[in-house]
């Protein structure tokens, strides 16, 4: 009676282990789709030139329309990286809504609260969720890669604004156990930024050449690696 009891109760923990995952499943599968069908959309507003990337064409006008927090377009080459990134009150709002404001556990790319994307700040930080898929920051991870860290050309990050383009140079990458050491925008001296930049230049699992000191603004972009990390990449502005 006891065993028959015990297979029983086991029984019904299995179903409900099955039915909390497939529900789980269902509900990613619903956001992804949703997700792709919001990328399909905004992507109707830029009209990018392959041989001319750092003067797209977008209509902000019409991206204003859908979402009035609508700060610029992120480019990354060679990822997936390519979308209007929006800011709202808080660091929260964004991680469960999309671009249309409608909730969905994709989210969407988002500045920083704390910054200024006009009067950029010491340290301009952008996140988004590392979608398993690739959307959103899922494909920020291929910047490690070895094929894109043979070349140069492949280390830049563009933001668009309305009225002006910031060209930014990777000068780290790499995945970190998480952490908010690396989220502060702005510092009260030359000495701490000094030390946060030689903290953050340490941390890469690639040496770039490129040199950056206490009076450079740079870019920090932000997403999971994993459950336990963070995958960070950090850019100097250059134009």
């Amino acid at each position: 009676m006891i065993r028959k009891v015990i297979l029983y109760f086991l029984l019904i923990i299995s179903l409900l282990i099955f039915l909390y995952s497939s529900y789980h499943i269902i509900c990613w599968c619903i956001d992804n789709q949703k997700t792709k069908e919001q990328i399909e959309e905004v992507q109707k507003y830029i009209k990018d030139d392959s041989k001319n990337i750092s003067t797209p064409e977008i209509d902000f006008q019409s991206l204003y329309k859908q979402n009035t927090e609508v700060k610029g377009w992120i480019k990354v080459p060679n990822t997936n990286i390519d979308y209007p990134f929006v800011q709202h009150q808080d660091n929260t709002f964004y991680l469960t809504h999309s671009f249309n404001k409608k909730y969905n556990n994709a989210g969407w790319i988002f500045l920083d609260y704390r910054n200024d994307i006009d009067f950029l700040n010491t340290n301009t930080i952008i996140y988004g969720h590392g979608r398993v898929d690739g959307t959103m920051f899922g494909s920020l991870k291929n910047i490690l890669n070895e094929d894109i860290l043979n070349n140069q050309k492949n280390f830049n990050i563009y933001l668009y604004l309305p009225n002006k383009t910031y060209t930014f140079e990777i000068f780290s990458a790499y995945h970190v156990k998480t952490t908010n050491d690396y989220l502060k925008t702005e510092f009260t001296d030359e000495k701490e930024y000094e030390k946060f930049l030689t903290l953050i230049k340490s941390r890469s699992k690639y040496k770039f050449s490129i040199d950056v000191n206490s009076h450079d603004k740079i870019l920090t972009l932000s997403t999971c690696y994993n459950d336990r990390e963070k995958m960070v990449v950090h850019a100097k502005l250059i134009t």
